[in-house]
């Protein structure tokens, strides 16, 4: 089995209102940032997933996207998958 870690991002689906995003680029230029504009807020899920390969890995975290970490209705998903294994540095034997 190797370690794998899994960088999510979730955020609305384009043309779902986002009322978060919508309040904060509303405060910005009282705060002096007048040349912001298309604020979206989403949220970003780390974790680590052991499998016997990245495919396996991938289609569990897929999996953990579509039952629970994501409203298919109104959000997507983006995944990062990283292998955790330290690779053999030098000339081993």
């Amino acid at each position: 089995m190797s370690q794998y870690e899994a960088r999510i991002e979730v955020g609305h689906r384009p043309g779902i209102l986002d009322p978060q995003g919508g309040v904060i680029e509303r405060a910005l230029p009282a705060l002096g940032y007048g040349n912001v504009s298309h604020v979206r807020v989403g949220k970003s899920i780390r974790l680590a997933v052991e499998a016997p390969d990245e495919a396996s890995a991938r289609a569990q975290v897929e999996e953990m996207c579509r039952r629970l970490l994501a409203n298919p209705v109104i959000e997507d998903f983006t995944i990062e998958l990283l292998s955790t294994e330290t690779p053999m540095v030098g000339g081993g034997r």
